[in-house]
């Protein structure tokens, strides 16, 4: 139904790890925050529980996230195996505060891209669909 894309930056990122799933999760919010399709949701068969949702995260290679932070990030529907690429960045952002637990500058920063859609009941094919927006269909 819709494809929203976003990124999430964690300035303080390598925290025993928790840096790669801070970003991820500001970049799914980041993705899904700005968006309001009340009428969307009568087009779904069973409303918003049955919404499915795909969320493929480009994070440094390296890093890892925590699966179930990404799941709490979104309100409702049913959210789908997280597909996690080797993508992302990392950078030196020039400040360390060993307060946050900094070891060094490493900042991580997470590209997400979230899509939202439904099984149709009587499409019996497979697959994604894709469509040539260009001619208004």
């Amino acid at each position: 139904m819709f494809v929203q894309t976003g990124f999430g930056c964690d300035q303080h990122g390598d925290r025993k790890g928790a840096g790669a799933t801070s970003a991820a999760v500001r970049a799914c919010r980041n993705a899904i925050e700005f968006n309001s399709i009340p009428g969307m949701v009568d087009h779904v068969p069973g409303g918003r529980k049955n919404m499915l949702i795909h969320v493929k995260l480009g994070i440094p290679e390296g890093y890892s996230v925590d699966h179930d932070e990404i799941r709490a990030t979104f309100p409702y529907g049913r959210l789908l195996p997280v597909e996690v690429i080797h993508g992302g960045l990392t950078y030196g952002c020039g400040r360390v505060v060993t307060e946050l637990g900094d070891e060094d500058d490493t900042a991580i920063v997470v590209v997400a891209a979230v899509s939202i859609g439904y099984n149709d009941p009587n499409d019996a094919s497979e697959g994604h669909k894709t469509y040539d927006t260009r001619d208004g269909h």
